[in-house]
């Protein structure tokens, strides 16, 4: 009896966690786990995404849960554990067939294995930008088209970050995974890893998703160094009507352009204005109201969870991970810095008829970089409205970081 009460508690977790030689690393993760979770729950940053992520890690970081297995997703497990059939193929310098891959993690894999499976695939990411484009409303961009320039503006933090990236010894493909955590697109971010870097998932997509949580926060400081009081409280005219034959002809146009252009960006903004048509066509209102709510409730849920359980121990507390969460944030102040100055120029080419502060919307968190504009620009006049141009800047930024990530994914895949 005694020895049988002591088979089972060597299995718990408990025994497992002071087992291990690392055992310090663990709670050092639960401390991170209740940083997130704190962000989420009580300061309502970005709960619907911080708070599966946070969850994730802590399901990750659970000795003895074996939920998720890693290694099934990369090709070095295979060449040592199938040595006969892999280890040519891997030095002539191919991969794991994606098949292989597949029936390995549903042979021998956790719940959260199958769960991340929808990110290697690339499938999260993709359902993610259907939700997207079916709840955003494109009009204040084809309204205004010179939004575009603030959008392109706001995504020079991505590259600025890839070059800081290689600069600290990073390899071209981990910098430009890095690099677009300047775009505050969460998916894109998280389309761009798993393919170029896949071990830098937890950090990357962690960072992402916590300065798209802090905008309110990191953005107004600079919005205010940037710009004068005069600037912020100019008032824009306007936004002239747009015709429904524009709406729809809108994401046809940008699709056709963009893809011919950049192929690799199809994913991203082939179903983000997929999702825009679904909307703006009028005839297909439930598949719009579908992609908006349960499809992409659910695709949240397991994209955060997913991702969140890349974060163990063992793959998250590394020297690296400072670099991520330091290089991301400096993307993200360039970023915003970015589309401040092009708002600059472009306010005095217009001899202010546009305010500077609309171009801090140019990265892609929408809807919030708007609204912090609107706040900023109700601080310096509380008559100001400045959130529907705002978001002419916002949209344009999400089709810049897709657009950024397919220049990166076609040069270094």
């Amino acid at each position: 009896m005694l020895e049988t009460i002591k088979n089972f508690l060597d299995t718990t977790g408990v025994a497992q966690l002071f087992g291990e030689e690392n055992w310090w690393q663990y709670l050092v993760m639960y401390l991170i786990v209740g940083v997130l979770f704190y962000l989420a729950v009580v300061k309502k940053f970005e709960p619907l995404l911080l708070l599966p992520i946070a969850f994730g890690m802590l399901l990750a970081n659970l000795p003895g849960a074996n939920l998720i297995h890693l290694e099934f997703f990369f090709d070095d497990y295979y060449v040592e554990t199938y040595p006969e059939l892999y280890k040519a193929m891997v030095e002539a310098g191919g991969h794991v067939p994606m098949m292989d891959m597949i029936k390995e993690v549903v042979n021998h894999g956790g719940l959260l294995d199958i769960l991340y499976l929808g990110v290697k695939l690339g499938i999260y990411p993709s359902l993610i930008f259907l939700g997207v484009g079916a709840m955003t409303d494109f009009s204040p961009l084809i309204s205004n088209p010179k939004s575009l320039l603030m959008g392109a503006g706001a995504q020079i933090g991505v590259f600025v970050a890839f070059f800081a990236a290689l600069f600290l010894g990073f390899t071209p493909l981990e910098a430009a995974s890095i690099g677009i955590i300047g775009g505050a697109d969460g998916p894109t971010a998280i389309l761009v890893t798993k393919t170029l870097a896949p071990q830098l998932l937890g950090a990357i997509a962690i960072a992402a998703y916590s300065y798209m949580a802090l905008i309110p926060i990191i953005q107004p400081p600079f919005m205010r160094l940037l710009t004068t009081k005069k600037e912020r409280a100019i008032k824009m005219t306007n936004l002239r009507p747009v015709s429904k034959v524009e709406k729809v002809i809108f994401p046809i146009v940008v699709t056709l352009l963009v893809v011919l252009i950049v192929p690799d960006a199809a994913p991203l903004v082939g179903f983000l204005m997929l999702g825009n048509l679904f909307n703006v066509s009028g005839v297909t209102d439930r598949l719009s109201k579908t992609a908006q709510n349960e499809l992409i409730n659910i695709v949240t849920i397991c994209l955060g969870v997913s991702v969140g359980a890349t974060a163990s121990a063992e793959n998250f507390l590394k020297l690296e991970t400072i670099y991520i969460i330091v290089l991301g944030l400096c993307a993200f102040i360039v970023s915003t810095c970015g589309g401040l100055i092009v708002g600059k120029i472009m306010c005095w080419a217009t001899k202010g008829k546009i305010n500077p502060l609309i171009g801090s919307a140019g990265v892609s968190a929408v809807p919030m970089a708007a609204r912090v504009a609107q706040d900023e620009g109700r601080k310096a006049d509380p008559s100001n409205f400045l959130l529907m141009h705002a978001m002419g800047p916002n949209v344009a930024g999400v089709i810049g970081s897709a657009v950024a990530a397919g220049v990166f994914l076609s040069l270094f895949r």
